[in-house]
């Protein structure tokens, strides 16, 4: 086994990667920014209550400085989510320290689902999920324009019945 160059990024699968809609930046940002009001309003709201000193106002400051790098960070994580259909299972990815690189075989999937929430749903987005019978490999691929993810979910369901393994 070869080593790669210096500086150039090892890929577990080559090839082309499609990836979530941009507008999912927005849906992710907004939920980004309000668990961070809301974290730390919380952290905040003891040392308010009772009146506790200047060195209690440290955390919900920590907590809003995390969350601002949360916030900073959110356009390279929404660009780190992609999927990719192989011959035999979809491949998903996500992550940028932590990433996540899962393969479902068509045969194992059990369900395909689409969801809807209301600011997805204002940007003409949808989740796709793939529920398998192991717990850990069910995906939910984010931000897909509605088109895409039904389209997606009838060639999923489509590949499966196809392919049942042992069921």
């Amino acid at each position: 086994m070869t080593a790669a160059p210096t500086g150039q990024r090892l890929d577990p699968v080559p090839g082309e990667w499609r990836r979530v809609s941009p507008k999912y930046l927005v849906v992710d940002l907004v939920s980004t920014l309000i668990g961070g009001a809301i974290a730390t309003a919380a952290t905040a709201l003891p040392a308010t209550l009772f009146g506790w000193g200047v060195w209690w106002w440290l955390l919900p400051a920590a907590v809003a400085l995390v969350s601002l790098v949360g916030l900073a960070l959110t356009p390279r994580r929404v660009r780190s989510i992609g999927y990719r259909l192989r011959d035999d299972d979809l491949l998903f990815r996500r992550g940028i320290m932590f990433q996540r690189f899962v393969a479902v075989p068509f045969g194992r999937m059990q369900l395909v689902d689409i969801t809807r929430g209301p600011i997805v749903r204002a940007l003409g987005l949808a989740e796709l999920k793939l529920v398998t019978a192991a717990a850990s490999s069910g995906v939910v691929i984010p931000g897909l324009p509605l088109a895409e993810a039904e389209e997606l979910r009838d060639h999923l369901v489509a590949l499966a019945e196809t392919r049942r393994a042992g069921l």
